[in-house]
């Protein structure tokens, strides 16, 4: 049985209790004259179980004893419902009791990749890459700045008008970023980036045209031959789930380190150990960068270093490390070209050292990055790998760099879908005899490839 309140270790209110004493209604299809009952039935509810004692008892047994006693306090109103409208009202609230509240059946949408939240009255999500309107909503500002608590809290992290910007994840890893008065004028603000919890391999990748058979292969005989790999692209371009693909090859047997701010990489070989940062405290100390943790990990004995971005003074120790033994190494930019990329990079080292020459930093960056891999996210939501370019050395002060694979737009289709090719330019890169000696021999047709989608 359910612990009620008078088994209570103590009179003191739980945090969970405090945090949904007076949480609101989320809009559904329940008659109006139904809401209020939904809300009174979810403080009664709180008011009868101790969700203390309930966080030590298995959740799947948790949610069904407390579905049990919400439909004994369900039947005991002197409202007749009929069996769908219990089993909606039950449901809402135990979304609010276990989950997020009216976010959970978007949640649990596996074709929703973003729910983007404005204010309390207005909640897009995207599907397919393109971004629609739904008819969720809270009950007002309090509703949804309790929901963003809940989710932070979880992580260790807190929002309010001292600290209100705030980046956390979900259980599954979903990204999320939150933003409130004063600095977000219309109410509290929330993207939420979510992570499919079936990772997508490198063949699903092929099968949904996001490159060809051939990319793949070569990317496939760079990541074994430890090349250092940068992925580039912008806000949702599929990078880390590009990074999450190419992690697929790498051999098992390596101890890797994985270094993000909110953790979201899915690797699944046996032997890795995920670092991630932490911010600041109330007094304003303590946080720890993705430098300082970049640089520790060089202690700890790695055989790749993948970091989730590169947005700092951490690129000149990414660098370094690319530079000194730690080849195989894999990172995202957030970059709208190959060479808009290499520009970042500059910057960003020169954050970290403004002394620095910049041919110094060049150099760094010609000898220690062997291909990019430019992530585009097209106007039909497709997602794309648009170029795989090599970085081949120095002429005079400028880096130098060459097309390996790149894809053609062409137009669009009567249903607005982006028609193009995959057209290999036939230059064999550099690298490939670093590829052979380390026993890999690609298919000799594979750099004349072309693919139309």
């Amino acid at each position: 049985m359910i612990p009620t309140m008078d088994q209570k270790p103590n009179t003191q209110m739980s945090w969970e209790q405090r945090l949904l004493k007076n949480a609101g209604r989320p809009k559904s299809s329940l008659k109006p004259e139904y809401q209020e009952l939904k809300f009174t039935l979810h403080r009664k509810l709180l008011d009868k179980i101790n969700l203390e004692a309930l966080a030590t008892i298995d959740n799947q047994r948790v949610r069904g004893e407390v579905r049990q006693a919400l439909i004994q306090l369900i039947d005991s109103e002197p409202t007749l419902l009929s069996a769908l409208e219990k089993q909606q009202i039950s449901d809402e609230v135990l979304d609010e009791v276990f989950g997020l509240g009216p976010l959970e059946p978007l949640l649990q949408d596996p074709t929703v990749s973003d729910i983007l939240v404005n204010g309390s009255k207005q909640v897009y999500v995207e599907r397919k890459g393109l971004i629609e309107l739904t008819n969720v909503t809270f009950r007002d500002d309090q509703h949804l700045l309790r929901i963003i608590d809940k989710i932070v809290s979880q992580v260790g992290r807190r929002v309010d008008e001292s600290n209100p910007m705030v980046d956390a994840r979900l259980s599954d890893g979903s990204r999320v970023n939150a933003i409130i008065p004063p600095l977000a004028l219309d109410g509290p603000v929330m993207s939420i980036r979510r992570f499919s919890q079936d990772k997508l391999m490198p063949a699903d990748l092929v099968e949904r045209k996001a490159m060809t058979r051939g990319m793949m292969e070569l990317l496939e005989a760079a990541v074994k031959a430890k090349m250092n790999i940068i992925i580039i692209g912008g806000t949702g371009a599929g990078k880390t789930t590009l990074l999450n693909g190419l992690s697929f090859f790498i051999n098992p047997k390596e101890r890797i380190v994985t270094i993000e701010d909110a953790a979201e990489l899915q690797l699944k070989q046996p032997h890795v150990v995920r670092l991630e940062t932490r911010p600041p405290n109330l007094e304003g100390n303590g946080a720890v960068r993705q430098r300082e943790l970049l640089i520790n990990s060089l202690r700890m004995r790695p055989d790749r270093i993948v970091v989730g971005e590169v947005r700092g003074a951490e690129a000149l120790d990414m660098l370094q490390a690319m530079n000194t033994g730690h080849d195989g190494s894999l990172t995202t930019i957030h970059a709208n070209s190959p060479r808009d990329g290499i520009s970042r990079l500059e910057v960003m080292v020169s954050l970290a050292n403004a002394n620095m020459q910049l041919v110094s930093i060049r150099q760094q960056i010609s000898s220690a990055v062997h291909l990019l891999v430019q992530a585009a996210r097209l106007s039909d939501g497709s997602r794309r790998v648009t170029s795989l370019t090599e970085v081949t050395g120095m002429e005079g002060e400028i880096i130098t760099l060459q097309d390996i694979f790149v894809f053609e737009k062409r137009g669009l289709s009567p249903e607005g879908k982006v028609l193009g090719r995959f057209a290999a330019t036939g230059i064999r890169p550099k690298f490939y005899e670093k590829l052979l000696a380390a026993g890999i021999r690609l298919r000799p047709d594979l750099f004349d490839e072309v693919v139309e989608v």
